[in-house]
Parts: structure tokens; C-alpha cells; sequence
């Protein structure tokens, strides 16, 4: 669209992952699999955490909020990716594009509070047993799993700032999802203020959390290596070993994803995959298939006769 002598983006096209129709459907069918499982074994965790009574603890009550937004974050950028699977023209509106970063900032954010959260509630758990049921009670846990959520909103003002940016062309994004760094290199205007607002969330949200695990862990390994009982050791490790394993993931994938320039390439492409769509998977994996009380209450709710009422 041509205004005066300026010419305004009114759409993007994303690359997609392949141009080639056999692997598109492929990558089609492969996709839709992958977040049939995302919803299921998310969905199946909440279900199991929310019926079991033996489950009813800080600790699960966190892990059904960070289920759910796995389950949210997969629904964000695997739709798009499929329906653009399908279609020749793999455009998407500056609207959706800016919905779809905005989305994708707020679970980030969200999801670094939540691990902290829950690697707070572990370091209350081993260290502080005694005061850890009045410490974490009903009220806290509420608080906390509210203000993650809060927390993660405050990363949106970098989507408002990269909206007021000036997008004239090209108007290609060099992925199937619309990325911040990929979209702010198509900005025409200064982009210095976006630029500072992401650098900033990314160091108070992403360093600061990961002072607050760090700590967290530091306290937990310390405990676990004061006590002469191999078997209490192993039993400190056993318990936080799920949690520790997804924040490697989380933090490693990110890290791993954003430390060089946006560019487009292949690897950046399989990173953002991993962190998109497989992450989302594995987390709920990882709890139940190494947690006995988790498989314990799968057990009970598989075994438990359904009721007839007429």
C-alpha cells in the first residue's frame, strides 16, 4: 500500500520450513502428531493432578500451571505452521504477527517465573522442612503462580514498541513463525528503543530468574551434600531432578536459539522448532515418566471403574 511517497507493509510472508510439497506434508502430518501429544500429555497432566488428592501439593499445583502453558505456548505457533504447511500463499497479517510475538514473550516470561517458583518451592522443601507446609500454604502458592503470570504480561510493552515501528519491505520473515529479531530486522525505522526494551526484559526476566534458581539450587546441593545418608542424598536428588532437567532444556534451547544475530538459517530454524514444539512435549514427559507419585496416579485414575448414573 502506497502512502504519499512510502510504501507501508500490509503483510508478511513467512519462509515455512520447506518449499518442496512432498516434505510440506511430510512436515505436515509429523507436526500435527507432535501437538496432538502437546495437547494430550499436558492436558492428561492437568487431569491427573487436579482429580488425585495425593497430588495436591505446591509442587504439582505449579506443574499444572506450567502444563497449561505449555499446552498454550504449542497452540500459538503450531496452528500457523500447519495451516502454512497447506498453503501456497504463507502470509500472515501484521496483526497476527504482532499477536503471535506478543503471546510468545508473555509465556516466556511467564514460564521463567514459574521455573523459578517451583525451584523456590524445592529449596523451601528440602531446607526448610519443618516451616515448609506454613511457608508454602494454599494463599502463597496462589500469589505466586499469580504473579508469574503478571510478571510474563510486562514483556508485551516490547511488542507495543516494535507495532509503532515503520515496516516499508521486504516483508520476508526468515522462519514459519514470527520471531522479534527476525521481524525487527524488517523495521525501516529506528529500531533502537525496541532493541533496548527486549535487551532489558531479557536481563531482568532471564538473568534475574536464573539468579533466583541458582540460588535456589545452590542451597539444595549444599543440604543434600551435608547429610551422611547416601540414601537421603539420593532422595533430594530423585526429587529435584525432573524440575533441574526441564529448566536445563528451557534455559540451554533459549540460550542456544538467541545468542547469535537473527539471520535465518538452518540451524536457527531446528532451534526454534526444539524450542517451540518439542520442549512443550518433553516437559510433561519428563515429570511423569520420572516421577513415581506422577505414574502412581496415573495408575489409580487408569484403574478407577467409571461410575453408572441414570
Amino acid at each position: 500500500m502506497e502512502v504519499g511517497n512510502t510504501t507501508r507493509v500490509t503483510v508478511f510472508v513467512l519462509q515455512g520450513l520447506s518449499n518442496n510439497p512432498q516434505i510440506q506434508m511430510v512436515l505436515f502430518v509429523t507436526f500435527l502428531v507432535i501437538y496432538l501429544l502437546i495437547l494430550t500429555v499436558n492436558l492428561l497432566m492437568l487431569l491427573v493432578i487436579r482429580t488425585d488428592s495425593h497430588l495436591h501439593t505446591p509442587m504439582y499445583f505449579f506443574l499444572s500451571h506450567l502444563s497449561f502453558l505449555d499446552a498454550f505456548y504449542a497452540s500459538i505457533i503450531v496452528p500457523k505452521l500447519l495451516e502454512n504447511l497447506l498453503s501456497k500463499q504463507k502470509t500472515i497479517s501484521l496483526l497476527e504477527c504482532f499477536t503471535q510475538i506478543s503471546l510468545v514473550i508473555f509465556s516466556g516470561g511467564t514460564e521463567t517465573c514459574l521455573l523459578s517458583v517451583m525451584a523456590y518451592d524445592r529449596y523451601q522443601a528440602v531446607c526448610r522442612p519443618l516451616l515448609y507446609v506454613g511457608t508454602m500454604n494454599k494463599k502463597v502458592c496462589a500469589g505466586l503462580a499469580g504473579a508469574s503470570w503478571a510478571i510474563g504480561m510486562t514483556g508485551l510493552l516490547n511488542t507495543i514498541l516494535l507495532a509503532q515501528q515503520h515496516f516499508c519491505g521486504p516483508n520476508l520473515i526468515l522462519s514459519f513463525a514470527c520471531e522479534f529479531p527476525l521481524v525487527l530486522l524488517l523495521a525501516c525505522s529506528d529500531p533502537s528503543m525496541s532493541v533496548a526494551s527486549i535487551l532489558t526484559t531479557m536481563v531482568v526476566l532471564g538473568l534475574g530468574t536464573l539468579v533466583l534458581l541458582l540460588g535456589s539450587y545452590t542451597h539444595i546441593i549444599m543440604t543434600a551434600l551435608g547429610i551422611n545418608s547416601a540414601s537421603g542424598q539420593n532422595k533430594i536428588f530423585s526429587t529435584c531432578y525432573s524440575h533441574f532437567l526441564v529448566v536445563t532444556i528451557f534455559y540451554g534451547s533459549g540460550v542456544f536459539r538467541y545468542r547469535t544475530p537473527a539471520s535465518g538459517s538452518a540451524l536457527e530454524q531446528v532451534l526454534s522448532v526444539q524450542y517451540s514444539v518439542v520442549t512443550p512435549l518433553l516437559n510433561p514427559l519428563i515429570y511423569s515418566l520420572k516421577n513415581q507419585e506422577v505414574k502412581a496416579a496415573l495408575r489409580r485414575m487408569l484403574a478407577r471403574k467409571p461410575r453408572l448414573t441414570f
